[in-house]
C-alpha cells in the first residue's frame, strides 16, 4: 500500500485505513527521519484501533499502553471492516526507541509480554534498534518519507 499525504490530517487517515487491516499480534514498525510524521501516523492508527486516550509520544516513557476500548470510535475509513475482524484486539502499545541503549531497557519495562500478544497492536518508532526482539514476529513495515510538504507512505507486511 502506498499513500501520499498532504497534511497531518491526512497523515492520520493513513494510520486509521491501516488500522482496519491489522490483526492480533501485529508489530507495526514505523521508518522515517525526525519530523517525518511516525507519531502522527500513530495517531491515527490508535483512533483506527478504537483508543479513546491522548495519544503522546514515548520518547522518555520508551513505552506508552493504551486500552481499546471501542472500536466504533475514531476516524477509520472502515470501522465495520475493523470490528469484524479484530474484536479480541484489547491494548494497544506504542513504542518510541529514540533515546533507548539497548533492546534490555524495554525488556525490562516489559516489553516482552505485549510483543506478537494476540490480543495486542503494537506501533513502534525506530524499530532498528531493537531487530532482535522483533525476530518470528507478524511486522508490518511502515516507510514515511518526505516529499517536500507531502509524506510519502509506504505499508509493506513481513511474514
Amino acid at each position: 500500500m502506498k499513500i501520499i499525504a498532504t497534511n497531518k490530517q491526512e497523515t492520520e487517515k493513513a494510520g486509521a485505513k491501516l488500522a482496519a487491516s491489522l490483526k492480533g499480534g501485529d508489530v507495526v514498525c514505523l521508518q522515517g527521519e525526525l519530523g517525518a510524521g511516525k507519531t502522527t501516523l500513530v495517531k491515527g492508527l490508535a483512533r483506527g484501533l478504537g483508543v479513546k486516550n491522548e495519544i503522546t509520544s514515548p520518547t522518555f516513557a520508551l513505552m506508552n499502553i493504551y486500552p481499546v476500548k471501542s472500536r466504533k470510535a475514531g476516524i477509520s475509513a472502515k470501522p465495520k471492516l475493523f470490528n469484524r475482524v479484530n474484536k479480541n484486539i484489547k491494548t494497544f502499545i506504542h513504542i518510541d526507541t529514540y533515546r533507548l541503549k539497548n533492546e534490555q531497557e524495554l525488556i525490562d519495562i516489559g516489553v516482552e509480554d505485549y510483543l506478537g500478544a494476540p490480543d495486542t497492536i503494537c506501533a513502534i518508532e525506530w524499530p532498528e534498534k531493537i531487530e532482535g526482539l522483533l525476530k518470528k514476529k507478524k511486522i508490518v513495515r511502515v516507510t514515511i518519507e518526505h516529499a517536500g510538504e507531502k509524506r510519502k507512505i509506504g505499508v509493506k507486511r513481513q511474514q
